[in-house]
């Protein structure tokens, strides 16, 4: 009977009770422009037979409620390719209603699938793909830059390319689907947070066993807030799931960040 319980929790309860994570979060190089600038990040959405049009509508909803700034989207929208899910993504994306901008990194999923009909589906719902690329945002002189690297299992990421493209001014956050790349990028001392998805927190926490089954790349920093040298790495657990669509232990997550300037605090 117990067992029961808990896979009836696992299955029609815990996926569906998203858990609104808020952190403040100091940036060392973040100007006092931008003190109190609000992002909001979603990941691994995993559009799917389980992830409705209407499931992932409301999550938006949810989304919103937060007065986002800007929304940051750290890969996996898509878990197979279906012919019937891709084409319709941009109907669902362009509800997003950031006060800025909502910007995406693609997932090892979305490599799995038609990659280019998912970045065209993110780009007409008027959503920036970061691949290997920055948004910069601006406060008079002051700026902000949000970068994207592409995927580290699937894709081709260039973080060289995207370096050379940040000014030396203005705090900068990276988008990296897979966790683990934060000790690559928190080497180069250019980045004071990185945001990342694809562990989904280890989806399935079971009593008395000490080991998860992780991904590739999302083993070290697989859920929550790291230090990772001087930059700090957050990982969040997603909203969607992969396989037998169950969650115990790691509800999925929508994560408000409020930053703060050092002078600020």
């Amino acid at each position: 009977m117990l067992g029961i319980c808990a896979l009836s929790y696992a299955k029609y309860i815990e996926p569906n009770w998203i858990e609104i994570n808020s952190l403040q979060l100091t940036l060392p190089h973040l100007s006092s422009e931008f003190n109190g600038y609000r992002i909001v990040q979603i990941s691994d959405v995993h559009r799917d037979k389980w992830m409705t049009q209407e499931r992932f509508k409301k999550i938006i909803s949810l989304v919103n409620q937060q007065k986002p700034d800007l929304v940051a989207i750290t890969g996996d929208l898509v878990t197979h390719f279906s012919p019937s899910v891709v084409p319709t993504l941009k109907f669902v994306l362009d509800k997003f209603t950031a006060k800025d901008q909502t910007v995406a990194v693609l997932g090892n999923h979305d490599y799995l699938n038609n990659s280019k009909a998912i970045i065209q589906a993110i780009e007409e719902s008027g959503i920036t793909c970061l691949d290997n690329a920055i948004y910069t945002l601006h406060r008079g002189s002051a700026m902000l830059h949000i970068a994207g690297v592409d995927d580290i299992w699937l894709g081709k990421p260039r973080l060289d390319l995207v370096l050379k493209q940040l000014p030396h001014e203005g705090a900068a956050i990276l988008l990296a689907h897979e966790p683990d790349f934060a000790d690559i990028s928190a080497a180069t001392g250019r980045f004071d947070l990185q945001l990342s998805g694809h562990s989904h927190g280890g989806q399935v926490h079971l009593p008395l066993l000490t080991t998860m089954v992780l991904p590739r790349f999302g083993r070290k920093y697989y859920s929550g807030r790291y230090q990772v040298g001087d930059m700090i790495q957050y990982t969040n657990r997603g909203v969607g799931m992969t396989d037998m669509h169950l969650r115990f232990a790691a509800r999925p997550e929508i994560t408000v960040f409020n930053l703060v300037a050092p002078n600020k605090r």
